[in-house]
């Protein structure tokens, strides 16, 4: 991290520089840890520069020149969710900073730093990668400007734009570079991004298509198979009539038609298309999500720019997926587990949130339409051994001296998908679902939950681990399939508390998010409840809910309200919907148009709360307990006509009367209710890429 530091170490020159958003901290759940480590491990020197003072050039030249490029990205967060709430109000406390200092990154810190890098030295290669150059690929809606952004490329002026989990890319590219290929002449790696000519295609073989001929729009639960041949053209007959016979075998189809997919680039609508039409932009979003199987993706293409001027950001298929022996050797490099010591006895919240966690998996097939997991890491779960976990939590109890037997995270992007994966590898390869569990758990997907059962029994086991608990959020749906684990995990794995989010109790929002009904989150209670009382143990679900999803009209969350209230819950931090960049969700708040269907000028209209007082109603309901929303909420029903809802009755919602005097009252018990915590803020953290587990998980992510 310094020059002082490159002596020490003999280097004249770094091979080499990173540039993030956030402090340095030399773990695996810390994207410039995972790839510096993994970088040196392949020979190279590696310096980082942690957040650097944008407001010049001068601390991107702290290291001196890169000799093969400078790697960029804005941290372990997109800047912009990391710095304002849903309400576009600006955080007071950034995670990632010593002593969680705010501003010392700035917004769009993917573009900002490699404007500055490139100003520093305008020779050297410019690479961009992390969670905000990845959901920023294409041209997307941004919500804190309102409006449709261009590509990142166009922005930052980067020379190759790394996405998902780009490790295999990664080592790649350095050594291409190593070995004198010049950066503008590596275009064929997956996962990768870069401008290119209007004009410009790899080679002959290629064709190019229209994205609108091709999106044939409808149900998103069919499984067609895109290589499956369409009917042969009948052969032109002899001179006696006959017909001569063309077998082709399966095999035969199937690799013509990987071939002719490889080979061919879908043209989205440009960007300048996509800012002036909704329609067009809910069309590109659909087909940008429909081709992201690594297994049949293919290439996209999107101009940005008019006339002399256009060019096209050109998107190669994503990454094929780390297979668990890769998984194991990025897990198992020689990392520091601490802060870099510049940083002294500062304290850096996102740290003392995980350093005792481990994550055992990458990615997540839920699909939920909120979550950017699934842009980023992709639905095809990515599992280490069990061998490389336990030696982990080994490294912990050895290594760590502040350990004190307590693991408080065995988990990913969703708890209990842990090995799970298709049936079978061709269906895979396939499949076009945007999810495999919705609107019901697919039937080719494997939901066995024995590998994580004894993952836990044998990590509880190891000498001097005292507890493991479970601190990411985990798939419900998928849990009460498996009784014996709903029992293994609430008999020895939470810590009183469990995270679930059902996220809305109504079937409009549920189906816009494509998240399963209620009735499962009951099945899911009455496990959870069975079990902790076998236990002897007083347990309790602790459900997260979204206000404002797109989908979400004021009946639903009144709805939402009254069956909060009619449970006991008492929600503090509640989460009103925040848009992140190509999220379908995002899609249907800014288009107004549903792209998990057909998607026209008269397709169904998304009824959308955008309004700043209609998501505060939203989000006011969710906390009906607290008497500051009181008159927002009676005002509302009054309008609704629900003034049956409005009365001190266990069935109404509010009383007509407020309280003599509010203050205090965040602690003060209702009837029939929960306590409300006192001294928790009422808004808590808004941008969760995931249901339940993005407090955790969104700071594990590389």
């Amino acid at each position: 991290m310094s020059r002082a530091e490159m002596a020490a170490l003999g280097w004249d020159a770094c091979d080499v520089i990173l540039v993030t958003g956030d402090a340095y901290i030399d773990h695996p759940s810390f994207g410039m840890a995972l790839v510096g480590r993994l970088l040196e491990a392949h020979g190279l020197r590696v310096g980082i520069i942690s957040q650097p003072d944008w407001t010049s050039a001068e601390p991107f030249r702290a290291l001196g020149r890169p000799r093969l490029f400078f790697g960029i990205t804005a941290g372990n967060m997109d800047s912009l969710v990391n710095r304002y709430t849903s309400d576009r109000k600006i955080r007071s406390e950034d995670a990632y900073t010593p002593d969680a200092a705010a501003g010392r990154r700035p917004d769009r810190a993917v573009t900002v730093y490699a404007q500055r890098a490139r100003e520093a030295f305008p020779d050297a290669t410019v690479v961009i990668g992390s969670i905000e150059a990845s959901l920023r690929r294409i041209a997307h809606y941004d919500y804190w400007s309102d409006k449709v952004r261009r590509s990142v490329l166009a922005d930052s002026k980067a020379d190759l734009l790394l996405f998902g989990n780009a490790e295999r890319a990664l080592v790649a590219l350095a050594q291409r570079l190593a070995a004198g290929e010049a950066i503008g002449e590596i275009r064929d790696l997956r996962g990768t991004a870069f401008m290119v000519r209007a004009d410009w295609l790899p080679g002959d073989a290629w064709q190019e298509i229209d994205s609108l001929a091709l999106d044939r729009p409808g149900r998103v639960d069919p499984h067609p198979d895109p290589y499956a041949m369409e009917p042969a053209a009948a052969a032109p007959a002899t001179a006696d009539g006959a017909q001569p016979v063309r077998i082709v075998s399966r095999s035969a189809r199937l690799s013509e038609r990987r071939a002719q997919r490889a080979h061919t680039v879908v043209r989205l609508p440009s960007y300048e298309e996509v800012s002036a039409d909704p329609v067009l932009y809910a069309h590109a979003s659909r087909v940008f999500h429909l081709e992201s199987n690594p297994g049949n993706a293919r290439a996209l293409r999107q101009a940005h720019g008019e006339g002399a001027g256009r060019r096209d950001v050109w998107i190669n298929p994503p990454p094929v997926p780390l297979s668990t022996p890769e998984m194991d050797f990025v897990y198992g490099l020689p990392y520091a587990r601490a802060p870099h010591p510049s940083y002294g006895g500062a304290r850096i919240p996102a740290w003392d949130m995980i350093k005792f966690s481990i994550n055992i998996m990458r990615g997540c097939f839920g699909g939920c339409t909120f979550c950017s997991i699934t842009e980023h890491e992709g639905r095809i779960i990515q599992s280490r051994s069990e061998a490389s976990i336990l030696r982990e939590i080994e490294d912990i109890r050895d290594k760590m001296p502040d350990f004190r037997g307590h693991i408080t995270d065995l988990g990913g992007p969703t708890a209990n998908m842990y090995r799970m994966a298709c049936k079978d590898p061709q269906i895979e390869s396939s499949c076009r679902r945007l999810s495999c569990v919705y609107p019901g758990i697919c039937e080719n997907l494997g939901t066995d939950h024995a590998p994580l059962i004894s993952l836990y029994r044998k990590a509880r086991a190891i000498p001097g681990v005292k507890r493991v608990t479970v601190g990411s959020g985990l798939r419900y749906d998928l849990a009460v399939r498996s009784p014996e684990y709903v029992k293994e995990l609430v008999t020895h794995h939470v810590s009183g508390l469990l995270k679930i989010a059902p996220e809305h109790t109504e079937s409009g929002p549920l189906s816009k998010m494509m998240k399963p009904g209620i009735g499962t989150y009951e099945k899911f209670r009455e496990l959870f409840d069975k079990y902790s009382k076998e236990a002897g143990k007083k347990q309790h679900l602790v459900p997260y809910f979204i206000a404002a999803h797109p989908g979400t009209t004021d009946e639903d969350m009144v709805n939402l309200a009254l069956w909060l209230k009619k449970n006991g819950f008492r929600p503090d931090q509640v989460q009103t919907f925040l848009p992140t960049p190509m999220a379908l969700a995002t899609t249907m708040y800014h288009s107004r148009r549903n792209p998990l269907k057909k998607v026209s000028a008269d397709s169904e209209n998304v009824e959308t709360a955008r309004a700043g007082r209609s998501r505060k109603l939203h989000k006011a309901l969710l906390r009906w307990h607290d008497p500051e929303n009181w008159p927002l909420i009676r005002e509302a029903l009054q309008a609704m006509g629900r003034r049956d809802l409005i009365g001190n009755r266990p069935d109404q919602l509010v009383p007509w009367q407020q309280p003599v005097a509010q203050a205090g009252q965040a602690g003060a018990r209702a009837p029939g209710g929960r306590r409300t915590a006192p001294g928790k803020p009422a808004g808590g953290k808004a941008g969760r890429s995931c249901a339940a587990s993005k407090g955790a998980a969104a700071r594990r992510r590389a």
